[in-house]
């Protein structure tokens, strides 16, 4: 019998995801290390910066659960996220018109509204699509991060161009690109929800002390790049180094991150162990940046984000997706997005003040933060042991 045309077949489907992942990620590249250069030309002090850099973070906490409980809800992934794409597009748009601070935080927060959840989603619609097609995890969120890099290294070299207060189109630009790659996606024709009684299960998770202890770990070693994300681009600007190699220093890290990614479809790592790696590696790397070590250094340095954020993102998201009970994947996967950016919005409030206050120290504390998102980690036990068998992914390539 020949194949349904409606129906894509799992390559199709990787290599849509894959361009989605990475349009979300080009455009995540651009504003991670320069939105902050964007936000000082429009003359805000580092305080204001580290105000306006936890917005996002806090609107998360009700868009992300609002997004994904639509998406289960009504069975629309898809729908849903087409419809963040085009709002963050549109949003950010109106972000790059406004001048004063007050109108720059209120079009950030509208902005956010429509972006914050959509990485989540994604992931989201990854982990239940890609494990009907055989496909890993993986080796297709891999290209978000190529593409970050794209983003970063593509950004630093217009920062030596481009006149700070553009910057912002950048990221609007970006923004576009994931639009038209968002409404490429295909169809989830498996989209169905488990039994209505199914639904209100999502809730036990919150109950689950293994599952809270996870929630807990992966969000505070994740908070913990809260200065990095923050104040790195502009504490390397202040040193005298160029955009390009703000960018290259961006890049060596997540190119660390995708070598991570692509082993990981080669060899299934315990979620546990991976956020113990991520919680070690954190500690190390921000220990060592609160000295402001020079450039060569800091290279080497930057190879441990495959440790402080990669293996914690795939630790933490193989978890859930093994935890999610039946048609709730994305409401599970909303829960720990909402520890993360809880977690986050946190920590990018405090890092501006302690970035004006002891400059690159400020890693001292984030090196702190890490280390008790590990000791979390030990007051659980095994996490076989909490998960029914039946709330267990149907294939191990979901990683």
């Amino acid at each position: 019998m020949p194949a349904n045309p409606q129906i894509p077949t799992g390559v199709t489907f990787a290599w849509r995801l894959a361009g989605f992942y990475a349009a979300l990620c080009m455009a995540l590249g651009v504003q991670m290390p320069f939105l902050p250069v964007w936000f000082a030309a429009k003359g805000m002090d580092a305080s204001s910066v580290g105000i306006v850099l936890a917005i996002p973070l806090l609107v998360r906490l009700i868009a992300t659960p609002i997004a994904s409980d639509l998406a289960d809800r009504h069975d629309a992934l898809r729908a849903v996220i087409i419809t963040g794409a085009i709002g963050s597009l549109l949003a950010y748009g109106g972000v790059g018109l406004m001048n004063a601070t007050t109108a720059i935080m209120a079009a950030v927060a509208l902005a956010s509204a429509f972006y914050t959840p959509l990485m989540t989603l994604a992931d989201a619609y990854a982990l239940h699509g890609l494990p009907l097609h055989g496909r890993g995890y993986g080796p297709v969120r891999l290209w978000g991060s190529a593409a970050f890099i794209v983003g970063t290294i593509g950004g630093g070299l217009l920062l030596d161009v481009f006149a700070p207060p553009d910057l912002i189109w950048l990221v609007v630009a970006a923004l576009g690109l994931n639009a038209a790659a968002a409404g490429m996606l295909s169809p989830l024709h498996d989209e169905r929800s488990g039994p209505k009684s199914e639904r209100a299960r999502a809730t036990l998770l919150l109950r689950n002390r293994w599952f809270l202890a996870i929630a807990v770990a992966a969000a505070l070693i994740q908070a913990s790049h809260a200065v990095y994300y923050g104040f790195s681009a502009l504490q390397w600007q202040a040193a005298g180094r160029s955009g390009a190699t703000i960018g290259i220093l961006w890049a060596i890290g997540v190119i660390a991150e995708i070598a991570l990614f692509a082993a990981s479809a080669r060899h299934h790592f315990d979620p546990v162990i991976l956020l113990g790696a991520g919680a070690g590696g954190a500690v190390i790397r921000w220990g060592a940046m609160a000295f402001d070590p020079p450039l060569p250094v800091l290279a080497v340095l930057q190879c441990l984000h495959a440790f402080s954020f990669g293996a914690t993102h795939l630790g933490a998201v193989a978890f859930v997706a093994r935890a999610a009970p039946a048609g709730l994947g994305a409401s599970a996967q909303g829960y720990l997005a909402v520890a993360l950016a809880l977690a986050m919005a946190l920590a990018m409030a405090i890092s501006g003040e302690l970035y004006a206050d002891v400059g690159s120290g400020a890693y001292g504390a984030m090196a702190l933060l890490a280390a008790v998102g590990g000791l979390c980690l030990l007051a659980g036990r095994s996490p076989s042991s909490d998960i029914p068998d039946g709330q267990r992914p149907r294939s191990r390539r979901a990683m």
